[in-house]
């Protein structure tokens, strides 16, 4: 236990001379004080998938259909309270939607910064998209993508909520919590046959996401064609960081959407290996295996 707490403090020390005095608004908030905690979480989500997945090599698929229900309609509803908080509280605060910085919007800034923990604590409840994956065999769907973006989000919403709670950092959530009102109640209305014909949108989804990306690009570099105070290493640092995710879902959809078989490979392979019931096998890279079960159910 004492190594423990040295290994801890070490960790902190690192942590804090590498970007600085932390924001003392959040000091003492559920998980930020230590980095440990974060790290530790991320490590059991990544040895559950390569343990998970030896685990149920040989056993039968989970059909999980009432947890998922319920999953995808509890995330639904968080995001939709994101959502709504994040537009009132930067509305009332008068934030500027092409540059905010940390401390002008006073007890306004304090309350994005709460939705904003929220934000980051669903990261670690997002975990259970993949644990999904696992127990119903979805290999294919625990893509590098997929991971990547589950464990590094995490990860850097700790250092986002430590340093730059608040202003600037508003705008991404925002949109991503409007994505996820979006992909998780499609998800949740999979899990019911008789709602699937009436999902004609999935395709759309990797579109919005896209969308998502670039605009929280353009957002960020605006701050620093413009600057108002906002650290202007963590614009650069989250613009990189959303470049890599617009290059990993172009890619995606490429291969989901783009790629159609030759007249040849017609001949060659035989029908319906790709598209059974009007989806296609990959399905949706952030999903959590709710449409191709029908082997499992």
């Amino acid at each position: 236990m004492e190594q423990l707490k040295v290994l801890d403090q070490e960790i902190n020390a690192f942590v804090d001379y590498m970007f600085g005095p932390r924001d003392s608004r959040v000091r003492g908030w559920f998980l930020l004080d230590s980095y440990l905690p974060t790290f530790f979480l991320t490590v059991v989500y990544l040895l559950s998938i390569w343990m998970g997945t030896k685990f149920m090599k040989n056993r039968p698929a989970f059909s999980l259909k009432g947890h998922l229900i319920v999953y995808n309609l509890g995330v639904t509803l968080l995001s939709l309270y994101m959502l709504t908080e994040l537009i009132l509280s930067t509305w009332e605060g008068g934030y500027n939607l092409q540059c905010q910085n940390l401390v002008s919007a006073g007890e306004f800034d304090v309350r994005v910064a709460k939705v904003l923990w929220w934000y980051y604590f669903s990261k670690v409840i997002e975990f259970i998209d993949t644990i999904f994956f696992v127990l119903r065999k979805k290999n294919s769907q625990i893509t590098f993508l997929h991971v990547y973006h589950h464990a590094t989000m995490f990860n850097i919403w700790w250092c986002v909520l430590n340093w730059i709670p608040c202003g600037q950092s508003f705008f991404g959530p925002t949109l991503n919590s409007f994505i996820h009102v979006l992909m998780y109640s499609y998800y949740g209305l999979s899990v019911i046959p008789s709602m699937r014909k009436y999902l004609w949108w999935k395709k759309y989804l990797t579109q919005a996401q896209l969308i998502q990306f670039l605009l929280t690009i353009i957002h960020t570099l605006s701050a620093a064609v413009k600057p108002c105070g906002f650290p202007f290493g963590c614009l650069m640092f989250q613009s990189s960081y959303m470049a890599t995710l617009v290059i990993l879902f172009i890619n995606f959809y490429i291969k989901t959407y783009q790629k159609r078989p030759s007249r040849t490979d017609m001949k060659k392979v035989p029908p319906l290996t790709e598209i059974r019931n009007g989806f296609h096998k990959d399905h949706f890279a952030e999903a959590n295996g709710v449409l191709n079960n029908k082997k499992a159910q």
